[in-house]
């Protein structure tokens, strides 16, 4: 299906949401999950090879293992690296967060906003990939008609899938 507007994309959402077949509300929460996970393998494997304690890596082994299982939920239909792609997303989007929170709270605003907009770009990238709005034959057509004239206007493609992103996904749904 070619999505047309930002308005066809919402109500294709909404109706999904109404058919209770996605609650994008929690899928966001898990995705959060999935990046802590992520960085739990990492610290893992980096306290494995500081420490010289392989037991470590089991620990390692059983969070990839849960991560795995809850990735499951939102990477659906995967084809091709669309797995890895999404998991590199999300730990990209996950650890930028976290060195643009060490340059806040270092009083560098400017460069902290550069790695906040730089991570929510490659979040909005896992949802679009994940979301469908990208398939294997290419992109499908996004153009600015998309965007409320209200919206600032996006750079890029990367730009209008955050926008879209902004507009379909509320973690404050309960």
């Amino acid at each position: 299906m070619t999505i047309k507007n930002y308005q066809a994309l919402a109500e294709q959402i909404n109706n999904l949401k109404k058919q209770d077949k996605m609650d994008l509300s929690s899928d966001q929460d898990l995705s959060i999950a999935i990046m802590n996970l992520i960085s739990l393998e990492e610290h893992f494997f980096f306290t494995a090879e500081k420490t010289g304690k392989p037991s470590y890596l089991d620990l390692l082994n059983q969070t990839r293992q849960i991560r795995k299982d809850l990735l499951k939920k939102i990477v659906k239909d995967y084809e091709g690296e669309v797995w890895c792609v999404s998991k590199h997303l999300l730990a990209a989007s996950m650890r930028l967060m976290e060195v643009g929170t060490k340059q806040l709270g270092q009083n560098k605003k400017s460069e902290a906003e550069d790695l906040f907009k730089k991570a929510f770009d490659l979040y909005s990238l896992f949802w679009a990939v994940n979301l469908g709005m990208i398939d294997t034959t290419g992109l499908k057509k996004l153009d600015d008609g998309m965007l409320n004239k209200r919206d600032e206007q996006p750079t890029g493609l990367m730009g209008k899938f955050s926008a879209v992103v902004k507009k379909v996904i509320d973690c404050c749904i309960e």
